[in-house]
């Protein structure tokens, strides 16, 4: 009897409008379930309460045969599955790698004969080390601090990104694969930072401390056949540890000032450095120079006395006199001369000549100005007068002599 019966909750048979209403009558309920089911297996009895007679097989079997058909196409139903177009769906009979299947709609024998898993192989995968949750803040020191190979601790954080490359590889060879990729990805970063210095990685090296730590993670992973491939390799964070980082930042200010007066250093170096080589090879050229100017002189004067020498030994009265006065005229060429005249009356107590040849040379060349100014031919007559004048007076002076 269902719900929708006009009959529930209504006693006897009163079905006016105006009847009692109240819970059905359970003897009525069973007498109409007894009918139905009666109906399904094909008897069908007339008024009153139907005999209890036992089904027959053929009744039996008819109605075993749906459910049952009902049944297998709900199980073998269960074999389908969608694949999507990044993924790949791996089947397993009884737990045992089947095959792969390709994107689409795919068919396998239901569970328990066979199950499948669907793989996504462009998702990107991404791993935390020395940081969680995307924050460099939440730091987990037993995995970021390494050592260096100049004997210095670092805090590194990096992430690594990575896909699965190889499906039945990554879900049947290894257990935990994700918990081996971030193994994996600190033990080569650790080997990688061991062989660096402090400076490189925390100012200079960061490229290729990261080209490195994917490539020995790579080989790695293949030597576990993983079946996963690292796509990069990104440190977050690089700096000495947070019980340090003051006296590290004084060690940075003090190397800092180094490189400076280091480089004023050689600037000044490379200023004076060149000047004194100038000066050096001024000073050797300079003496270079004197040096063949005297020994030129003294060959000159060699020279020139083996000349004298040659003549002294013909003339040797003359050659004495030649010498005197051209030894006489040097030297009287550069002091002050007074004639005087001890012979005569007194008259003439002196005679400047050098006086008298300054004046002589200083009217000559204000006459020869002049008559440059004028008339250039007549200019040359002043000169050859004070020529003659002292002339006259080297003759006058040897005659008194």
């Amino acid at each position: 009897m269902s719900l929708n019966d006009p009959n529930w909750g209504r006693q006897g048979g009163n079905r006016g409008p105006g009847g009692n209403q109240g819970p059905p009558d359970l003897d009525e309920l069973w007498r109409n379930f007894n009918r139905k089911l009666n109906e399904l297996f094909g008897r069908r009895g007339g008024g009153g309460e139907p005999p209890r007679v036992p089904p027959s097989g053929r009744a039996l079997g008819g109605g075993a045969g749906l459910v049952a058909a009902l049944v297998l196409g709900v199980w073998l139903a269960s074999g389908f599955y969608i694949v999507d177009a990044a993924s790949r769906g791996v089947v397993l009979t009884f737990g045992k790698f089947a095959g792969e299947t390709d994107p689409g709609l795919r068919w396998r024998m239901p569970y328990p004969l066979q199950s499948h898993e669907i793989v996504n192989l462009s998702q990107v995968r991404t791993v935390e080390v020395g940081y969680r949750n995307n924050n460099v803040k939440m730091r987990v020191d037993k995995e970021a601090l390494m050592l260096t190979d100049d004997e210095n601790i670092v805090s590194v954080q990096f992430a690594v990104q990575y896909l699965i490359k190889d499906a039945q590889v990554y879900l049947f060879v290894n257990k935990r694969p994700d918990e081996t990729v971030q193994h994996v990805a600190e033990t080569a970063m650790r080997e990688v930072i061991g062989k660096s210095k402090m400076d490189a990685i925390l100012y200079e090296s960061r490229a290729s401390i990261n080209a490195s730590a994917k490539k020995l993670m790579q080989q790695i992973l293949d030597r576990y056949q993983t079946g996963v491939s690292v796509s990069t390799v990104t440190i977050q964070s690089a700096q000495p540890p947070q019980d340090v980082q003051a006296a590290f930042s004084d060690q940075q200010s003090a190397n800092q000032d180094r490189e400076r007066h280091k480089n004023e250093g050689e600037a000044y170096a490379n200023d004076v450095i060149p000047k004194a080589r100038g000066t050096a090879s001024r000073l050797k050229e300079e003496a270079e120079g004197y040096k063949q100017r005297v020994i030129a002189n003294a060959e000159g004067e060699a020279s020139r006395f083996r000349q004298v020498l040659a003549e002294y030994a013909k003339a040797p009265a003359v050659t004495r006199e030649r010498i005197y006065l051209e030894t006489m005229q040097q030297v009287l060429s550069s002091t002050s001369k007074i004639v005087v005249d001890t012979k005569g009356s007194g008259n003439l107590l002196y005679l400047p000549l050098d006086k008298l040849m300054q004046q002589g040379g200083a009217a000559s060349l204000s006459e020869a100005q002049a008559s440059q100014r004028t008339a250039p031919e007549p200019a040359a007559a002043p000169p050859e007068a004070g020529a003659r004048s002292r002339d006259s007076l080297r003759g006058r002076e040897r005659g008194e002599r």
